[in-house]
């Protein structure tokens, strides 16, 4: 405790990053209120239904992400998901198109077209998201939630909710320049947290009133919980060393090299952007549903397609699977060049032991990388389809979704992240870092979501 108290004060004395975490959390809190300002011309008293539709099934889970926003017809009621699934299709393009190619050739210029590109983008797909959840929300509320006529409603509905998925954008591109963190990351981080004392209390309250061991069942399921999150920062942390030997040089004076270090490679390369990814694919189903403003999707045509609606069907958990294995290799290949790091070893006179410099050791690392990022995409998989079998168990659907899946990988990457980034603020100046023997927070160099 007398450590924590010491590096809390050690943060404050630090004037920058003091603004920083302070600018973080004013840019959260416009975040959050706004989550709360209901589109104009509904009345927010009307909401019951809407409510009840996002408590279960993939709806609740999209209303986890937006903190709510999306079951009280806010402004921010799209959130920051057409952003994600922007950046999706920006990245795809990257490894396809070679107009991106050269743009991410290009460095800190090609780098803001592509944003702007991305920007343009989330604008096109959140004016094609809005009129589902217009329709959803003509079809969920009464005929007297509405106060405006059906038409002035439309026009102002689409633009507000572009506006203000435009605006939680911005939010969290600020974040990043100005604050601590990734911005994108902690609006996301924020809605999920936002969610966890509702579901704590329902199970507590599930515990309470259950006539046989309620309360040891609760307590099992808290241990379970602890444990997943064991797991996950071991799965966030994970590395492989790969022993790198420099020769002795004598450059004037002074000798460089003749020392051996090693390269971690993480297991889980990608983070938890296979995840983030993969959920923003399985979205589109739910997206197609809202659009139809009828009920005739409960048609039993359309009964299989309702399935990769349903949050704990096996048909869905099996294609989330499958993307999250898919993504993991895809965002590892575009993150980690091994040509790269085998010409970096050269250029300063290090070697794998038994490896030729170059080409082999090029080899030699996308090797190893693909039998690491294997057993990494599966368990990454196993660990994103959890809240599926703590169902099976009985956890209600609001709790299960922090063991493991989306939210709580999000969580952990997205806190150990921004600890390391005020811990290195206190490196710098020589105070001792946020571990208990003044170490660094090891394994996780960066959230990378979105910046």
């Amino acid at each position: 405790m007398k450590k924590f108290i010491t590096t809390i004060k050690n943060i404050w004395k630090i004037e920058e990053l003091r603004t920083r975490i302070l600018v973080t959390l004013g840019f959260i809190l416009i975040y959050r209120l706004g989550s709360f300002v209901a589109l104009p011309g509904i009345d927010a008293s009307q909401l019951q239904a809407l409510e009840t539709q996002t408590e279960s099934g993939l709806l609740g889970l999209l209303n986890l992400f937006t903190g709510g926003a999306f079951a009280q017809a806010s402004i921010f009621a799209l959130g920051i998901m057409p952003y994600i699934s922007a950046s999706i299709v920006i990245q795809l393009l990257g490894v396809a198109v070679p107009y991106f190619q050269k743009l991410q050739r290009e460095g800190e210029s090609g780098r803001r077209k592509i944003n702007n590109i991305t920007r343009y983008l989330t604008i096109l797909i959140t004016a094609g998201q809005a009129p589902g959840y217009i329709a959803n929300l003509r079809v969920q509320l009464p005929p007297e939630a509405f106060l405006l006529d059906p038409s002035i409603f439309w026009v102002s509905s689409m633009i507000i909710l572009v506006t203000g998925t435009m605006f939680v954008m911005w939010l969290g591109e600020k974040i990043t320049d100005r604050g601590i963190g990734n911005g994108i990351s902690l609006i996301i981080m924020i809605g999920i947290i936002a969610a966890l004392p509702k579901g704590l209390m329902l199970e507590f309250g599930k515990a309470l009133s259950s006539q046989s061991g309620g309360l040891v069942m609760f307590m099992l399921e808290i241990v379970a919980l602890l444990a997943v999150i064991l797991v996950c920062i071991l799965l966030v942390q994970g590395t492989r060393r790969i022993p790198v030997n420099f020769a002795k040089r004598v450059v004037g004076n002074k000798q460089y090299g003749g020392v051996r270090q090693y390269i971690p490679l993480k297991v889980n390369a990608s983070g938890v952007m296979p995840i983030i990814f993969a959920q923003a694919i399985m979205f589109i189903p739910i997206t197609i549903v809202s659009m139809l403003s009828d009920k005739s999707y409960a048609s039993e045509s359309m009964s299989w397609f309702m399935k990769f609606t349903q949050f704990d069907s096996l048909e869905y958990n099996l294609l989330f699977f499958f993307m999250v294995v898919i993504f993991t290799y895809f965002y590892t290949a575009i993150t980690v060049n091994p040509k790269q790091m085998a010409d970096d070893m050269k250029k300063n006179g290090g070697f794998i032991p038994g490896v030729k410099p170059g080409r082999k050791t090029a080899e030699f690392l996308d090797d190893a990388m693909s039998k690491i990022t294997l057993p990494g995409s599966l368990f990454l998989a196993f660990v994103a389809i959890l809240p599926a079998f703590a169902m099976l168990f009985g956890v209600s659907m609001e709790f299960s979704q922090f063991y493991g899946g989306t939210s709580l990988l999000i969580m952990v990457g997205v806190v150990l992240d921004t600890l390391q980034q005020i811990e290195s603020h206190l490196l710098m100046r020589h105070y001792d870092g946020l571990t208990s023997d003044g170490g660094r927070i090891k394994g996780k160099s960066s959230t990378g979501m979105m910046g």
